[in-house]
């Protein structure tokens, strides 16, 4: 049974969504299995976190948690939903119709209002164009990123097969021509409108078409320079640290973010420096620097006094 999501990410129940995030992103930078590989420990604690964080880190699964409705692990604590549920359910249902569904079994009745005109058969027979229906699906980061096909399942049981084009953004709305209300009078199905909402990745944030990370180096690979391992949407590859190199410098890989414009051109990854130190105190690193500083001490701060 999953813990307490608030417990997972030392948070507050009053927690800002803002608080939330950053204890989510702390978590998960410190525990990414590309960044401590075969760490096992790490691993679950990474998996954990991410559990907790879809539950409170989505504003209606957090307030359905809170009121009881749904446990730490997003299920429900009533019984089997039936139709009317799925249409009366808050916008984290993955396959919620947007405007949901006041009695889905009275098909004809509820999209009577949606349903064109287009033209009258024999005999003066109205022939009319379904209505389209607008849907709600939340897709992965990489998925959104990278593209592929996911086969989803509506509340009347009916499956649909989803191409989720490379460089998908979030909010975008994907149209799956006649898969809508079904026509009157031998009339066209309307069409299913998806709109996709992206969720949160653990270590990437994306700006257009650009991936931003912040990348942990060790104290010596930053002053002395090295090859490191750096995520990327397409799996790690490796990348030069320069010598001398601070916390905050910014690098930049090349064609590494996700295809955007009409040409597809790719975006580039750049990875943000955060220098760490080592977990526990080392004596023989204290004496070093003591003894550089004594030499070569300087003012990282000068020139701030007001």
């Amino acid at each position: 049974m999953a813990r307490n999501p608030y417990i997972v990410l030392g948070v507050a129940r009053d927690a800002s969504a803002d608080e939330i995030r950053k204890a989510y992103r702390k978590l998960a930078t410190e525990n990414h299995p590309d960044l401590k590989p075969g760490d096992a420990a790490a691993e679950e604690r990474f998996k954990e976190a991410q559990a907790a964080y879809d539950i409170v880190g989505d504003k209606d699964k957090r307030a359905r948690f809170d009121a009881g409705e749904i446990d730490a692990e997003g299920h429900e604590r009533a019984a089997q939903p039936s139709y009317r549920h799925y249409a009366e359910a808050g916008a984290d249902h993955p396959y919620r119709s947007a405007d949901g569904y006041a009695n889905f079994a009275d098909f004809g009745d509820v999209f009577a209002d949606l349903f064109r005109r287009e033209g009258q058969g024999a005999g003066g027979r109205v022939r009319m164009r379904g209505g389209d229906i607008h849907y709600s699906f939340e897709v992965d980061f990489l998925d959104a990123a990278k593209g592929g096909k996911r086969r989803i399942t509506m509340p009347d049981g009916k499956t649909l097969d989803l191409s989720i084009p490379a460089g998908l953004r979030d909010g975008q709305v994907l149209r799956l021509r006649g898969k809508g209300a079904p026509g009157i009078g031998g009339g066209p199905a309307g069409h299913a409108l998806v709109s996709v909402h992206i969720r949160p990745h653990a270590l990437f944030r994306r700006v257009g078409n650009d991936i931003h990370i912040d990348l942990p180096a060790a104290l010596h690979e930053a002053v002395l320079g090295a090859k490191v391992r750096v995520p990327t949407v397409d799996g790690p590859v490796e990348m030069r640290v320069p010598r001398n190199s601070n916390s905050g410098d910014r690098l930049r890989l090349k064609g590494r973010g996700v295809p955007g414009g009409k040409a597809g051109v790719r975006g580039d990854q750049h990875v943000t420096l955060k220098v760490v130190l080592p977990e526990a105190a080392d004596d023989e690193l204290a004496d070093f620097i003591a003894g550089w500083s004594a030499k070569h001490g300087y003012d990282p701060r000068a020139g701030m006094e007001a």
